[in-house]
């Protein structure tokens, strides 16, 4: 993890082949998924998840998401009910982590979990992604690639600017198209809960299970009774830009970058039609412009609190909380 400098190499087969190769022998490597970018290793080899947040600078108490090919890899690794086979038939591949109790015959290193007795796990649709798992053979552990508590990178140039020196090799395929991370379930025990907003609504996640044949016992949100991490991305400051961020502003105050949304105008707009999607797939593309430009503070416009504006507000209130 102490190389001068971090090559940037363009998504082929090739490029695939090296960054499998450099997995296999305990480095981790940034890999676009349809979320955002990664940071992806063995999920099997505690030493290179160790390197995972090393390079991150990530608290230990936050676990890692586990990207798996299918559901019958995730299957080795975690313990599906029916309304966990529900939603991995609805969602898989696609934008959806799963928290499950974890199989003993996991072999997942312990770093991963942080010491709970669940896995988050997910099965990507991006090519990349998908590709390297194919080459790798294993289960990888794959945050996103930034350091920790910054803003989530949707671009290699992001990646780049947050952990340049930190890690070898960056692989570029692109912007990645949903622009904000995957949505968390845990269905435990009977439960069902929404750990954390993203591209697939709760409403869409009801949907899934209320079909006739798998019963919702338990439906809310949040975090547990006792406020602890069950999850990645439930830390009360996270996503964060180093400027201090504003939201539900109207207007920029003196000194204020402003994203816009819709009608209310600003420096940048993450949709001027209002569509919630196109702003979901700039959010993080224009906190990092906003975090960047020569203005001190940076101010955001209201955003609607339904469907995955939802999800956009969930990472602005932890992108603007200060303790």
């Amino acid at each position: 993890m102490d190389a001068p400098n971090t090559r940037i190499l363009p998504y082929n087969k090739y490029n695939i082949a090296e960054a499998a190769a450099l997995i296999a022998a305990g480095k981790c490597v940034a890999v676009p998924t349809e979320t955002v970018y990664g940071l992806a290793a063995d999920a099997t080899d505690g030493t290179a998840v160790a390197g995972i947040y090393a390079a991150k600078g990530r608290p230990s108490f936050n676990p890692l998401i586990v990207h798996v090919l299918d559901i019958g890899a995730a299957k080795k690794l975690a313990a599906f009910d029916a309304r966990a086979e529900a939603l991995a038939a609805a969602f898989w591949p696609g934008p959806l982590t799963l928290v499950l109790p974890l199989k003993p015959s996991s072999g997942i290193a312990s770093l991963v979990t942080a010491g709970l007795e669940t896995i988050a796990i997910r099965v990507p649709a991006h090519r990349a992604m998908r590709a390297l798992l194919e080459a790798c053979g294993k289960p990888l552990a794959a945050p996103s690639a930034n350091a920790s508590g910054t803003i989530s990178p949707t671009r290699v140039e992001h990646v780049a600017h947050s952990l340049d020196g930190r890690i070898p090799l960056i692989l570029d395929d692109g912007p990645t198209r949903q622009g904000i991370e995957s949505t968390i379930v845990r269905e435990v025990f009977g439960m069902t809960r929404i750990l954390r907003h993203g591209p697939i609504t709760g409403a869409q996640v009801l949907a899934a299970l209320s079909d006739g044949k798998h019963k919702v016992d338990r439906f809310d949100t949040g975090e547990d009774a006792e406020g602890k991490i069950e999850a990645p991305g439930q830390l009360s400051s996270h996503y964060a830009p180093r400027k201090p961020l504003r939201i539900d502003a109207r207007e920029a105050a003196e000194g204020e970058w402003m994203i816009g949304f819709g009608d209310i105008a600003g420096d940048d707009n993450l949709s001027p039609g209002g569509d919630l999607t196109e702003a979901a797939a700039r959010l993080f593309d224009l906190l990092h412009k906003a975090d960047a430009s020569g203005k001190p503070d940076i101010a955001v416009a209201p955003i609607p609190e339904h469907g995955i504006g939802e999800a956009i507000n969930d990472r602005l209130r932890r992108a603007a909380y200060r303790a």
